[in-house]
C-alpha cells in the first residue's frame, strides 16, 4: 500500500528525499484516482528501494496541489533532487508510469 503523506510531511518526504519521489495526487471522490491506486501500490512494491512513492489528496492539502499547478486528477509527478522531474494526467497504464521514473 503506498503511503499517504500531507502537507506536514511534504519537504521531509518529497523534497528532503535523496532518491526519485513519485508523487500521486489524488481524491477520495475521484473514480480514475481509485482505478489507479493498485497500479501505482504495483509500482511502489516493484521500486522499493529505489525511488519512494506516495499520495496526497488534494482535498485536505490544497496548498501543495496549487504550488505544482495540479488542476485535474489523478496527476503524477515524479521529483528528483526536489524538483518536479516528470509529470502525466489521468489514467495511465503502468508502463507510462514506469517509462516517468
Amino acid at each position: 500500500m503506498t503511503e499517504q503523506i500531507s502537507f506536514s510531511d511534504w519537504q521531509a518526504k518529497v523534497l528532503d528525499s535523496d532518491k526519485p519521489v513519485l508523487v500521486d495526487f489524488y481524491a477520495t471522490w475521484c473514480g480514475p484516482c481509485k482505478m489507479m491506486a493498485p497500479i501505482i501500490d504495483e509500482v511502489a512494491t516493484e521500486k522499493a528501494g529505489e525511488i519512494d512513492v506516495y499520495k496526497i489528496d488534494i482535498d485536505e492539502n490544497p496548498q501543495v496541489a496549487q504550488q505544482y499547478g495540479v488542476m485535474s486528477i489523478p496527476t503524477f509527478i515524479v521529483f528528483k533532487n526536489g524538483e518536479p522531474a516528470a509529470k502525466t494526467l489521468g489514467a495511465q497504464p503502468k508502463e507510462n508510469i514506469l517509462a516517468l521514473l
